[in-house]
């Protein structure tokens, strides 16, 4: 779901910046040494998720995993998105660095959200499958959602780019919710302290 350079008009893209730059310190600021693993960790499983992925307009169809990733860091998950997203532009060009604010806003916003919904009720017995599919829905049409109406809002020749990118992610979203529950179900065997959270 990568917003290409020269979709986006500027004050959008000056804001996506604004904004994602806000996240980014915040996380910063709460990222723990204790923390700094698994944050590398998603990271470059955020990363290669998003290699994976088929073009659509001025955007594209991937697996996202930015709900399971807020689910586990917060707020950190802009600094994770954010470094993610950069060595994508770089090494692959998928979006660009001019529209990474843009593109990093997109994917943390509902990966925070993700946390505030759902962060409580993953540390309790019988929700795995609830904040699986909780998260796939809330994380990839959240994220649809915020690029659909900047696409709407750049000009009418991208109207229907808009209704591709909200169509195409509906199977995503289903199959990012199995992928989420068969993650979590692992964590709580192997690994449950992972699914604390942050303070």
């Amino acid at each position: 779901m990568h917003i290409s350079e020269g979709v986006l008009p500027l004050w959008m893209v000056g804001a996506g910046w604004g904004a994602a730059a806000a996240g980014v310190a915040v996380g910063v600021r709460k990222l723990k040494p204790e923390k700094v693993p698994t944050a590398s960790l998603f990271s470059a499983v955020f990363f290669v998720a998003s290699l994976v992925h088929v073009p659509i307009g001025p955007s594209s169809v991937h697996l996202l995993l930015n709900g399971l990733t807020g689910l586990i860091l917060g707020v950190i998950a802009f600094p994770v998105i954010f470094i993610a997203l950069f060595l994508q532009a770089v090494l692959f060009q998928f979006g660009g660095i001019a529209v990474l604010g843009i593109n990093t806003l997109n994917m943390a916003l509902p990966s925070l959200a993700c946390f505030l919904l759902f962060g409580r009720l993953m540390q309790k017995e019988g929700y795995t499958l609830l904040v699986a599919f909780g998260t796939a829905l809330v994380g990839v049409m959240f994220a649809g959602l915020m690029v659909a109406l900047e696409l709407s809002l750049s000009g009418e020749g991208f109207r229907l780019a808009a209704r591709l990118v909200l169509l195409a992610h509906l199977p995503v979203m289903v199959v990012e919710g199995v992928v989420n529950y068969f993650v979590l179900s692992f964590f709580k065997r192997v690994y449950p302290e992972i699914l604390e959270g942050v303070s």
